[in-house]
Order: structure tokens, then sequence, then C-alpha cells
């Protein structure tokens, strides 16, 4: 039948693997074509008088294996139009082979028919191989686009594709950000012929294995203890599950949204603190306790049926990419400021009102003050209400100065308080001006101030006496021999 592509499987190794079916289809067909001649059963059908054209010679004029696939379909398309034709490909039509699901795809907008003509996959083959069962659950992944993200390492793991030892090498790469360098693995080649070769060996040496081919696939056992499994997000979600379980920890059961609202801003101040050290092991300890604090809240909402931490994900997700339409849409920026003034825009988009609530109103109500007070001045200053230039911000620094002042004479502690706030506010307001962060600055002096003073404390403890017997004007000796 004209306009007819059908796709069989060679199988996954010698004769004996192909199925009666394909071969008598082969036998009958006068337009073969394969998508490589390296496979163990060809030498058969050649001895057996099957002609055939093979698809070789486009794979060396590539570097992409996208233009090889993509120059191979557009062959077969073209071919079909003027009489059927057989496309032979290894191992099953439907298992690990990009061609067929192009060739699928295209098919659907009725130019062509496509048949799927069976074949045997080696899959089964090389499970015999191994002796592992796949009902324990297995993934089956492409080695030449293995990324983390694909792999679950309490499964099992059959990566094809994994043909010469530069793809070894990348596989070894990927898996071992992972698993231990000495983890055993299986190579297997030609599963279930007479020609099946399997190596049991660490993976650390993957790329060392010279005798590797397009018949080679690498076989990964699922990990069976827990602390082997650390890094994936999956085993964390389970230990907070656990911890929060009928048999968990009496503490972490306790907790509600309201206990642990504390607990976030202790360990956000911690994170700020280690990125104020530039202590890295200390920065990846602290955003553990922070993402901590972001799982118990989502196993409280989980356990009480308000939502799971696939919520939050899809919802933070969804957000970024609705708001940055400059990388995921077709808008052009040309700088920061675009971006930020698009992501303003969406934001109103989002969530329209007609009340027309305060600007203020969707500041944190849990930010400390000196953020909250910078928050306040820089939306405030989005409307226009904002001195033009930093010598009015000035000029509001001198005036609170001299109101507080007057209070601090009077002796009114309620005005003494208002009007140290007062200049506290305005003194952010020209920082802002400058574009520094409140918290940020007085984070550093904070830290500033306890190096000075622990070298103070140590020159007092070198000289053996008390703080006592120390005049300010000795104390500050030390303090600017710190400052040197």
């Amino acid at each position: 039948m004209k306009n007819t592509i059908t796709i069989v499987g060679l199988g996954a190794g010698d004769l004996e693997q192909l199925s009666l079916g394909v071969y008598r289809k082969l036998k009958a067909s006068q337009h073969i074509f394969l998508r490589t001649k390296e496979h163990p059963v060809v030498k058969d059908l050649i001895e057996d008088g099957i002609e055939f054209e093979s698809f070789d010679k486009i794979y060396e004029k590539h570097d992409q294996f996208e233009e090889v696939y993509n120059e191979i379909v557009q062959t077969l398309t073209v071919k079909a139009q003027d009489d059927s034709v057989v496309y032979a490909v290894p191992g099953h039509p439907l298992v690990a082979e990009k061609t067929v699901q192009m060739l699928l795809d295209l098919s659907k907008e009725g130019n062509f028919n496509v048949v799927i003509g069976g074949g045997q996959s080696f899959i089964d083959a090389l499970f015999a191989s191994v002796g592992a069962d796949p009902i324990d659950g297995f993934q089956l992944l492409d080695g030449t686009d293995l990324t983390l993200g694909d792999i679950k390492m309490n499964q099992q793991l059959i990566i094809g594709q994994v043909y010469d030892s530069f793809i070894a090498s990348e596989v070894k790469l990927t898996l071992m950000e992972l698993y231990p360098y000495d983890y055993e693995v299986f190579l297997v080649t030609a599963a279930g012929s007479k020609q099946e070769k399997v190596e049991k060996i660490p993976l650390v040496e993957l790329d060392r294995i010279t005798e590797i081919s397009n018949l080679t696939s690498l076989y990964v056992p699922a990990v069976q203890e827990l602390d082997k499994t650390f890094k994936q997000f999956s085993t964390f979600r389970n230990i907070i599950a656990e911890l929060r379980g009928p048999n968990g920890c009496p503490w972490d059961k306790e907790q509600t949204f309201e206990s642990l609202k504390k607990y976030v801003i202790e360990e956000l101040y911690e994170l700020l603190e280690a990125v104020e050290e530039d202590d890295i092991d200390h920065i990846i300890e602290e955003l553990g306790d922070v993402l901590l604090q972001v799982m118990l809240y989502a196993q409280i909402g989980e356990d009480e049926g308000l939502f799971a931490i696939e919520d939050v994900i899809e919802s933070i997700s969804a957000k970024m990419v609705r708001r940055h339409p400059h990388v995921f849409g077709t808008v052009e920026v040309e700088n920061a400021e675009e971006v930020v003034a698009n992501w303003e825009e969406i934001k109103k988009q989002e969530k329209p009102s007609d009340t027309q609530p305060s600007l203020l109103k969707n500041t944190a109500k849990g930010m400390p003050a000196l953020i909250k007070a910078y928050e306040y001045q820089r939306k405030a200053a989005k409307v226009g209400f904002d001195w033009p230039d930093v010598s009015g911000a000035w000029e509001k620094v001198w005036e609170e100065m001299k109101e507080f002042e007057v209070e601090a004479e009077n002796g009114n502690d309620t005005g003494r308080l208002s009007e140290f706030g007062d200049i506290l506010f305005a003194l952010i307001n020209v920082g802002r001006f400058y574009k520094i962060f409140p918290e940020e600055a007085l984070a550093s002096t904070n830290k500033k101030f306890f190096q000075r003073f622990s070298y103070v404390e140590k020159e007092v403890r070198k000289s053996g006496k008390g703080f006592e017997e120390y005049t300010l004007e000795e104390l500050d000796h030390f303090w600017n021999e710190a400052k040197k």
C-alpha cells in the first residue's frame, strides 16, 4: 500500500531474537531501510539475501542527533510518497526510538500511514541478564540527554544510548552527582543474544570500559540505604512526613502555622549571617534550615487537607513563568528596570480590585520594622510621594534630630520614643536615595562592632586585668587598634 511506512524491530541481538512475523515481513519487502546496519542480526539478513539501505551515512554527515533524525524522517516520508517502505530499527520500534515518534507525529497530518510491525525490546532480555525484576519499578532513560532531575534513586535505572566512551563519561558524571563513586552498576551489551556481555563495575570506571557499542545499555540498581539518597528531594519530603507521622517526633507533631513563625524568622536571619560571613558551608546549612521550615509548613498543610508541597511549587513556577514574559514569552526588555516595571504591572493584572486597597497593605506584617520602613517608602515613592532629590531627605533628617533633642531635654519618654523613630525613618529614606538597603547596612555595622569589640576583649584578657580596671580612654585605644 502506497504512502505507508511499516516499522519493525530487529530485536536486541542475533537472529534467534527476531520474531517470525518480522522476518517474513523483511523477506517479502522490496524497499527496506535500516536506521543502522551496526546490529548483529544484519549479517544473517544479508546471508539470507535480504537487501536494504542503511542510514549510517547520515550519522556521519551531522554533529547533532536532532539533525540526523530529521534527515532520516524526511527521507522516509519522501520515499513513502511513491511506494510502501519498511523501516527497521534495533529493539522494538516503540522503545527508545526518536525517529519512530517523529514519524508517528507527522502521520497525524494524513500525508502517510505508519504501521508498527512489532519486534522484541532489549528490556526483557536486560532484566534477565542482570537477574532483576521490573515489577520493583524502573526508569528507562536516554544516555544522550540525561539530567539529574530525571533520576529517582529508589528505582532501577536502564540507561540506553550509551554507545561510546564520551557518552559513558557524561552519564558517569551525572550519576556521580547522586551516587557514590564506587556504586556497582552493570554494562550490558547485546542482551539475550549469543554475544551477550554483562560487566559489573564501580560507577567511577564506567568510561574506562573500551568495549562499548550501540547495543550497550547501563543498568543501575535501586538504592536501598536511606542515607545514600539524602540528595534527593523526595527523600527529604518523606523524612518530614515521617517526623509528623503517627510514630514521629512529639515536637514536630505539635507544630502549627503560628508556632513556626518565630523559627522562620530566626532561620532567615541566620542565613543572612552566613551570607555576610561569605561562608559557603554555613550558607548550605542555613539554606537547609530555611527549607526545613518550608517543608514543615507544607506538611502541616497536607496533614490538615489544605495543600501540599506540589501546590506550593506549582504556584511559584506559574508565577515565575507569568512574570518573566521576556524569558518565557515574546516580550523584549533592555535592562533590569524594565523587568521590574513589567513585574509590577503584571502583579496589578493578576490581582485586580474594585476597592483599591492601600499600596502599603501588602507589606508583610511580620517584617522587621527597619525593612518595613524601607518598603513603605519605596512603595510610596513609586506613585510620586517622594522628595525630588536627596537634599529634601537630608533636611528631614536634621529636622527630626532637632525635634528629638527637644524631647530628650524635656524628659518625655513617649515623645523621645516617637521622635527617635522619626530619625530612623528619615535616615532610612536618605539611604534609599543612595540605593542602600537598611537591614544590610545595619547588619554590616553590627558585624564590624562585633569584630572590633572582640579585639578589645582579647586585649583585656591578655593583660590579666578586668574591664573595670581600664578607663574609657584606654579601652578606646584598643578599639582604634582594631580599626587599623
